[in-house]
Formats: structure tokens, C-alpha cells, sequence
């Protein structure tokens, strides 16, 4: 049985490209989710890019350390990391291996297994709100540091895998700063690497950083 067009797995040659190329094309590509009961797709509408070295904002900006290692490669891999010591986001590896680099995915669709992602996201008053923002779209799919360093390219039996879908034509792709990113990294005239569907529902609305107050 021959897979439709946009059905089939992305190569790796896909992510091994500059982060800032990857990011955009990443919109309304679909992410599928193996679970014991049943797949999950999400149809990507909002992501972030995050540049390694170059970039004050990145997890991999000081280098290699034990938390950050998947972001330097093979590309097409997976990178999850916990924060707030609440949640999960999940990353899609990019660029030549050795050199870090990461795509954040920020919000979805979802465009099968609705009910089981409400099962995990019983606080979403409504399906466009399963997945709106990283940290719901990593509780909706299921992804935790579990699956940190799996491969989204292999077309074999494997959890979290990279689908073609349907690219976004460039005229409906937004950029402007990235959500919640302190100091330089956060300059959208520096690094407008957020990148989203425009007028999509499923996109996570944009706030700024916050510095988080020292308890007293």
C-alpha cells in the first residue's frame, strides 16, 4: 500500500538545513504520535527557532552540557527538556551534527485522535486549545523526557515521527519575537524567530518575558 503524498515520513536531509530555513517550512507539516491506544497527528501552525551558538536564547548558547546533548545532532531528532518543574516542550533538531540547533513546535491541530488528547488535556475548553502553546502540545501528545533523543525520521515502528503534510504557502507565514525570551534573544528586531500560520486559532498568543520574582 502506497502512503498519500502527505503521509510520507520527511527525510532527514529536511532538518539537516539551517535552523531559520527549517522553522517556517515546519508550518502545517504533521507530527504523529504512537501511543499503546492509538496515533495522534498534530498539524504544525506555530514554531520557534533556536540557533546554538548564535543565539543568547538557546538551551546550547554556553555549549554542550548533559540536559542539551540531543540538540547537537544526528538532525531530525527529538529534544525534550522540563522547565518551571511543571511541564515538557518538545524540539525538532536541525543543521549539520556537531553544530546545536533546535526547533521549538508551539502549537498544533490536531487532526486525529482528538479524543485521546483530551484525555491529557482535560483543562482545554475547546479543541483548538488542545495543543496552543509548548507546553499543552507536550501534554496533549504524551512527550516527556522519555522520549528525549528519538528519531522523528525513521519510518519504522517509533513514537513521535515527521510527516510531509501540506506546506504553508510564504504569504501566510507570520514572524515576530519569540514568547517568553529574556534579554537579546528576545529582541524581535534581532531574532524574529517565532514563525506561525496567520489568523490560525490553534496559535498560542505572544507574551513577552517575565522575570520570575525570588520568593521572599
Amino acid at each position: 500500500m502506497i502512503a498519500p503524498p502527505d503521509r510520507t515520513p520527511l527525510p532527514r536531509a529536511f532538518f539537516d538545513r539551517p535552523v531559520l530555513e527549517v522553522a517556517p517550512d515546519l508550518l502545517g507539516r504533521i507530527l504523529v504520535r504512537t501511543t499503546p491506544d492509538g496515533p495522534i497527528a498534530l498539524r504544525l501552525t506555530e514554531v520557534e527557532a533556536y540557533d546554538g551558538p548564535n543565539d543568547p536564547g538557546s538551551h546550547a548558547y554556553r555549549g554542550r552540557t548533559a540536559r542539551n546533548a540531543v540538540m547537537f545532532g544526528p538532525p531530525g531528532h527529538v529534544y525534550v527538556y522540563f522547565t518551571y518543574g511543571m511541564w515538557h516542550c518538545m524540539n525538532l533538531v536541525c543543521g549539520p551534527e556537531g553544530r546545536a540547533s533546535a526547533v521549538l513546535l508551539r502549537a498544533g491541530q490536531v487532526v486525529e485522535g482528538a479524543e485521546l488528547a483530551r484525555k491529557r488535556r482535560v483543562s482545554a475548553r475547546n479543541d483548538k486549545e488542545l495543543a496552543k502553546g509548548p507546553a499543552r502540545l507536550a501534554t496533549a501528545l504524551e512527550v516527556d523526557r522519555v522520549l528525549d533523543g528519538t528519531d522523528a525520521c525513521d519510518s519504522g515502528e517509533t513514537p513521535l515521527r515527521m510527516l510531509t503534510g501540506t506546506p504553508v504557502p510564504s504569504y501566510q507565514v507570520r514572524s515576530g519575537p519569540r514568547t517568553g525570551v529574556a534579554g537579546e534573544g528576545g529582541d524581535g528586531d534581532l531574532h524574529p524567530w517565532r514563525y506561525w500560520v496567520d489568523g490560525d486559532p490553534t496559535v498560542s498568543p505572544y507574551r513577552a518575558h517575565v522575570p520570575r520574582r525570588r520568593r521572599s
